[in-house]
């Protein structure tokens, strides 16, 4: 099952290349190349975390442990570069990121099957809904907030979601409803995630937490999605285990 969804996720790759060219055909030339780096930085990103779940979930636990750091490290990086201003909704941000940290570091405690699927959605709604976004994206989600974000990029994130939640339901052994509520429980806390790391952001009249990942910006750019739906997932688990 595992070197299926690899091939899945190649496939994938493959038709995101090919949009990603489309797309940047109509692009100057600085911002085309910023989307092939982009693109080969996430190709890169996908493929070690993918791999570090897979063959040793012990590495990813090392990961989940640097991604909640270095999240935390940048944080408080917008919040001096401020001025130190703004505390009480810096503190109320605080909060909040240790709560979604604790969930997601339990969450690469959890079963590997159980964080490879999750990994697996979050990663085709994240790829999908940008390259339905820039394809046919008309109406903006939250301007002021995420102005990229449009309502037709999530939609075809999420019918990519819904849609490899089937192809991979075996992965987690349940059915065909059980996965596409899973599914959706992912992407609504990762499309809540994207969204509370970008309010922060304009908060403090920022376009990315820093320029640690070519293409992306920061770590939280990158993986604040994987942050709250990790959490959720977590969450979820601690229920069923609860209630069995």
């Amino acid at each position: 099952m595992i070197r299926t969804i690899y091939i899945i996720i190649v496939a994938y790759f493959l038709l995101g290349g090919i949009a990603i060219y489309y797309i940047s055909r109509k692009k100057s030339k600085e911002e085309a190349r910023h989307d092939r780096i982009k693109f080969i930085s996430y190709f890169i990103i996908i493929n070690g975390v993918f791999l570090s779940i897979a063959i040793n979930p012990l590495v990813f636990r090392v990961i989940a442990g640097i991604i909640t750091v270095v999240g935390l490290y940048e944080l408080l990086t917008l919040f001096s570069r401020s001025g130190w201003q703004k505390k009480g909704f810096f503190f109320l941000s605080l909060v909040v990121y240790a709560i979604l940290s604790i969930g997601f570091i339990y969450f690469s405690h959890m079963a590997k099957d159980w964080v490879l699927f999750t990994f697996v959605i979050l990663s085709v709604f994240d790829s999908f809904s940008q390259i339905a976004g820039q394809l046919f994206g008309k109406r903006k989600i939250a301007t002021k907030t995420s102005p990229n974000k449009t309502l037709e990029g999530a939609a075809g994130g999420t019918l990519m979601c819904l849609l490899t939640a089937v192809i991979i339901r075996d992965l987690i052994g349940s059915g065909l409803v059980t996965v596409i509520l899973l599914a959706a429980g992912v992407v609504i806390w990762a499309f809540l995630g994207d969204m509370a790391a970008s309010f922060y952001k304009r908060h403090y009249n920022v376009k990315d937490y820093s320029r640690l990942i070519p293409g992306h910006g920061g770590v939280l750019d990158r993986f604040d999605s994987m942050i709250a739906a990790g959490a959720w997932m977590a969450l979820l688990g601690m229920l069923i285990n609860f209630t069995a």
